[in-house]
Formats: structure tokens, C-alpha cells, sequence
């Protein structure tokens, strides 16, 4: 029988720009770029230079603690410019694309063992899309994790349709699951909602153990999810995979070439269309989201986002797709304000805490901007971290051992658990507007220099 966690803290955040399930044709760009900021903790070296030749899989540059850590070019083209900023730091390697596509060619064909396999992942630079827990790090190709965690669904605010997206990539998607599981000792497990695709739900149950999920968001994160079924003690290993780029590691398994191709939700209240495209990683955001934009009637600006609304990052029509990311989303600045604004019994407006009439009809969408309506101030304990953490840690004082530095208690409290993603909701429901998910990464790298 399938094991099923209900989860009974958490909070769905409905906004207005759903993409339709529809995948329209794929959005080709001229310009491609590598963000090294994409990747946590990377220190770039440079390989090539302005005006060299590559193909998609050329190695671009490599991280110079771990030289065998090699990223890749997503198309082949020219080298336009490595892009510096202050103190000379990379900020993105840009690549004029070809008309046509070449590809470095990789032996991947019979049997490999885990060594061999991690080689060629290294290589083609697919290795950064696993990721190691503890610290939310690109996970080292020397360990053998305890178990390996594959999250089917995504719950967070407009969030991608795994199932649309892995449709049509059933057998890549088989192939990086055998893959992967041959890079572990113990099991591979994959959290799956009670809408997850059968046949992608069926993969998988051939392969690991399946449970599903039920609750609200973040009932689909894979750090909630080993936190309710299998959580991580000092001294474990275990790394996850995002659904997606499984079934590009798969692709590549398969083919014996990179092709960084993903399906992205082009989605939030301010697109004109909110629908899925076929893309590559790195493309430039003017060829994605294009005209689609929603001319603003006050005269306001749009946030774009690279991610969804609660962990991703802020970028603009010039930036580029983040390594990660399934999904751009558009929504309003929040730089208009209104006065008193705070205080009118209005129901247009979304809150947690019942401070508007939005809480007499669930499930409404909302059109809601970057405006926090508020300072930091005074941080205080009154019980919203937990209304909507669903994890045995307590937050708040993981929060406030991190801000005093204390190693033992930040061990003892739960740090090699979580990442800052799992502590999005805490900062949107904060009232302190502390940001937390900052203080978490910044715990997280203590931790990292501490203990290595």
C-alpha cells in the first residue's frame, strides 16, 4: 500500500497569471549565458575568452576548489564577453548562439560503473543539478549519499505542472532515475501528489519508494519532505534532484550529448499569456517573455522573477534563465502606495492574519505586488513560524541561534535539515519583516566554514 503524509501546517498563496497547460512553440534566443552566482559557494576559472568558438557541452569554466567541477556551454556559438563586476567577480559568461546547433559528442554507451558515470557528469557539467544536504550545496562527487530524494510536484504559488512537463520526457526521465540510482548504497525516494502522473508515478515505484503528499504548499519542497519521512542526522548525505533535470540527466544518459533543454511556465498576473514554453538554460529573458508583458495602467513597473515568488530572484528583461529555475514570473512592483492603505476593510488585498476580508473567500486569486507594507522591526515570537512550518524543528529559535552564532545549538536545532527554501513561507508570513531565508543561508555558510 502507498504511504501517504498529511500535512496539516502550510499555506497555499493563490495568484492571478496561472499558466494555461498549453506548450506553445520553442523560444529561441540569440544570446545564452552561464550566471556562476546561480551555483552556491562557486568561485569560477575561466577556460575560454571573449571570441572562442564552443559547442554545447564545452566546458566554459570550472570552480577552483574543486577543478574537476566543470559547467558547461548550453548551445554552441561565440564567446560574446566574460562579464565582470566589482572586484573583478564574474557576473555572466554570455554567448552569441549559432544559427545551426553542434554538440560535444560523449561515450556514454554500455554498462558504467558509478565512477565512470560521475565522470561523464563532470564533464558534460550536469553534476550541478544534484544537490547535497546538508547545506543546499552541489554535492560532492566523492560521497556515497544515504539516499537520493525526487520531489514529483511543485506546490508553491504558481507553480510548474510536473505533469505536463514530464509527459513527453517519460523515458529520459526512466533513464536518469536508473542513473541516479546506481550513484547510491540506500534507496531513492520520491514525493508525489495525489495528481501526480501515474505512468511518472509508475517509473518510479519501479525504482524507489513513493509516498505522496497531502497539504498545502511547501507540502511539495523535498527538504519537507525528507523532514517527514526520512530526516537527516549529523553526519548523513543525501542529495535531491529537481524532477525536471532528472530527466535531463536521463537525456544525456540516452544521447551522448548535453542538451540543456527545459520546459518553462511563463506565468504571473503581468503576462499577457501565461503559458509553457520549450527553451534552453541561460537563454536571455527579452526572447522569452518577448511583447508578453502587461503594459501597466498607473504608470508602475513590473518585478520579473526569475523562480516563483517566494524563492526566487529578482532579474530584468535584459538577465537570463537561472540554471534552476522552471519558471519566470511577472508580477507588479509594489512601488505605488496608498494612504492609510493598510487600514481599509478591503478584500482585494490577501492576508494571513485576517487584517482584510480576503479570509471570507479562499481560494481567491490575487494580483499582489513586492510591497511588504512594512520595515523590519522588533522580531517577536507569536507562533506564525510555526502555523506554516511543517517540520519537528523549531524555527525561531534555529533563527535566533543562527543570529547569535551558536554552532551547538544551531546542530542541535535542526540546521543540517533545512535550506532557506524551507523557510520561505516563515518570511512571507513574518510579521517582523525579518528576512529569513538570508539568515538561513548565512547560518548554513557558517556551518560550511566551521565544520570543513
Amino acid at each position: 500500500m502507498a504511504k501517504v503524509v498529511k500535512l496539516k501546517k502550510g499555506l497555499d498563496i493563490t495568484l492571478v497569471g496561472r499558466a494555461e497547460k498549453v506548450l506553445e512553440h520553442f523560444k529561441e534566443s540569440k544570446s545564452y549565458a552561464l550566471t556562476p552566482d546561480d551555483f552556491q559557494g562557486i568561485i569560477p576559472k575561466m577556460l575560454v575568452k571573449a571570441g572562442d568558438k564552443v559547442k554545447a557541452g564545452s566546458a566554459i569554466f570550472f570552480d577552483k576548489s574543486r577543478p574537476n567541477l566543470i559547467f558547461t556551454s548550453p548551445v554552441s556559438g561565440t564567446i560574446e564577453g566574460v562579464n565582470r563586476g566589482e572586484k573583478r567577480k564574474i557576473i555572466n559568461i554570455t554567448i552569441t548562439a549559432d544559427d545551426s546547433r553542434e554538440y560535444e559528442k560523449f561515450d556514454v554507451k554500455g554498462k558504467k560503473s558509478a565512477t565512470e558515470v560521475k565522470d561523464l557528469m563532470l564533464a558534460a557539467g550536469i553534476w550541478p543539478m544534484i544537490i547535497q544536504r546538508p547545506y543546499g550545496i552541489i554535492a560532492n562527487e566523492k560521497d556515497t549519499p544515504k539516499s537520493i530524494f525526487i520531489s514529483l510536484f511543485d506546490s508553491a504559488p504558481l507553480g510548474v505542472d510536473m505533469n505536463l512537463i514530464l509527459e513527453n520526457q517519460a523515458d529520459d526521465f526512466a533513464k536518469g532515475v536508473e542513473i541516479l540510482k546506481g550513484l547510491t548504497n540506500g534507496g531513492v525516494y520520491f514525493g508525489a501528489s495525489p495528481s501526480s502522473s501515474t505512468t511518472i508515478k509508475g517509473i518510479a515505484s519501479g525504482v524507489g519508494e513513493v509516498t505522496t503528499f497531502e497539504g498545502k504548499h511547501p507540502a511539495g519542497l523535498v527538504g519537507i519532505q525528507i523532514g517527514n519521512t526520512k530526516p537527516i542526522a549529523k553526519g548523513d548525505t543525501i542529495w535531491t534532484v529537481d524532477a525536471q533535470n532528472v530527466a535531463i540527466i536521463g537525456r544525456f544518459f540516452n544521447n551522448g550529448i548535453v542538451d540543456f533543454t527545459k520546459i518553462i511556465a511563463n506565468c504571473g498576473s503581468e503576462m499577457e499569456n501565461p503559458c509553457y514554453y520549450r527553451t534552453l538554460v541561460g537563454a536571455n529573458i527579452s526572447s522569452l517573455l518577448g511583447g508578453g508583458v502587461k503594459v501597466q495602467p498607473d504608470g508602475g513597473q513590473v518585478r520579473i522573477i526569475n523562480g516563483n515568488v517566494l524563492t526566487g530572484t529578482k532579474t530584468t528583461i535584459d538577465g537570463y534563465l537561472s540554471f534552476y529555475t522552471n519558471q519566470l514570473t511577472v508580477i507588479p512592483e509594489g512601488d505605488k502606495y496608498e494612504f492609510l492603505g493598510w487600514i481599509a476593510p478591503r478584500s482585494n488585498k490577501f492576508s494571513v492574519s485576517r487584517s482584510y476580508f480576503s479570509w471570507l473567500t479562499p481560494g481567491k486569486a490575487y494580483r499582489l505586488g513586492t510591497n511588504t507594507n512594512g520595515g523590519e522591526r522588533a522580531f517577536v515570537m507569536n507562533g506564525e513560524y510555526e502555523s506554516v512550518f511543517p517540520m519537528d524543528i523549531y524555527p525561531v529559535y534555529l533563527i535566533k541561534a543562527i543570529l547569535a552564532k551558536d554552532i551547538d545549538k544551531m546542530e542541535n536545532l535542526g540546521i543540517y535539515e533545512v535550506i532557506e527554501e524551507d523557510f520561505a513561507l516563515c518570511e512571507f508570513v513574518c510579521t517582523s519583516k525579518i528576512a529569513v531565508q538570508k539568515i538561513i543561508r548565512e547560518g548554513i555558510d557558517l556551518m560550511i566554514k566551521e565544520l570543513n
